[in-house]
């Protein structure tokens, strides 16, 4: 069940492999991601010493937060993946110039994942041109609609 995406991750790259990560949250931050207070828009992923941290990510404390706790919206959380994985990613990111966007945050089981995908990012010809590509399926998906209308 997906909680929210990053559509502007699809408009910006092209998308390669996709993984299911788990994310480390404090106890305001799930309850404000339950009510639906987050937002993935300007995200992204960056490696430090080995691990996987999600960079810009908006999660909006909600009013009744505890008092004693003083809540940052937008600090850096750490991604939890295998580390043969994590292996990969690197080599990935490092050798041949993809980049790791986060695409959304859905629930695994009660718990709540990220999912991130390995992307190589598009120019802007490629963004023009998918563009072209989604009017044109809209279109046909229409004239096919009128058509089965009239039969």
């Amino acid at each position: 069940m997906s909680i929210t995406n990053n559509k502007k991750a699809f408009h910006d790259y092209f998308i390669e492999e996709k993984y299911e990560a788990g994310i480390v949250l404090q106890g305001w931050e799930v309850k404000a991601i339950r009510a639906g207070r987050v937002n993935l828009k300007d995200t992204y992923v960056i490696i430090r010493n080995g691990e996987l941290f999600l960079l810009g990510g908006h999660i909006s404390a909600l009013a009744s937060a505890s008092t004693h706790i003083n809540p940052d919206s937008t600090r850096t959380r750490k991604l939890l993946l295998k580390a043969e994985e994590i292996k990969r990613l690197i080599g990935k990111v490092e050798q041949r110039g993809f980049t790791l966007i986060p695409l959304d945050l859905h629930y695994t089981r009660g718990k709540i994942k990220c999912e991130i995908a390995l992307g190589r990012g598009k120019a802007q010809h490629d963004k023009r041109d998918a563009e072209k590509d989604r009017e044109w399926q809209r279109e046909k998906q229409r004239v096919m609609s009128d058509f089965n209308k009239r039969n």
